[in-house]
């Protein structure tokens, strides 16, 4: 695969199809692991969104067990309203 001189490729047709990139549609690119990476947007922003609840549920997680059980969820809001 050749790059142009402008820094443009072809990417092949059934390789497009198989990593869900359509006609006139976005695509993300970034490196990873020292390679470059061409993925549909939309899978880009799903596998962000993924590991984005990933990390959210971790830290949920670690809070686990964490509290006070004598506090009521009315003692909470009460102590936080009006800040």
């Amino acid at each position: 695969m050749r790059v142009s001189e402008k820094g443009q490729i072809t990417i092949p047709k059934y390789l497009r199809d198989l990593a869900g990139i359509r006609p006139n549609g976005d695509v993300s690119i970034h490196l990873e692991g020292g390679r470059l990476v061409i993925e549909s947007a939309e899978r880009s922003e799903t596998v962000a969104n993924k590991a984005r609840l990933e990390r959210f549920l971790m830290a949920l997680r670690k809070m686990e067990k964490t509290g006070d059980p004598t506090i009521s969820a009315d003692d909470v809001m009460r102590a936080t309203r009006d800040r």
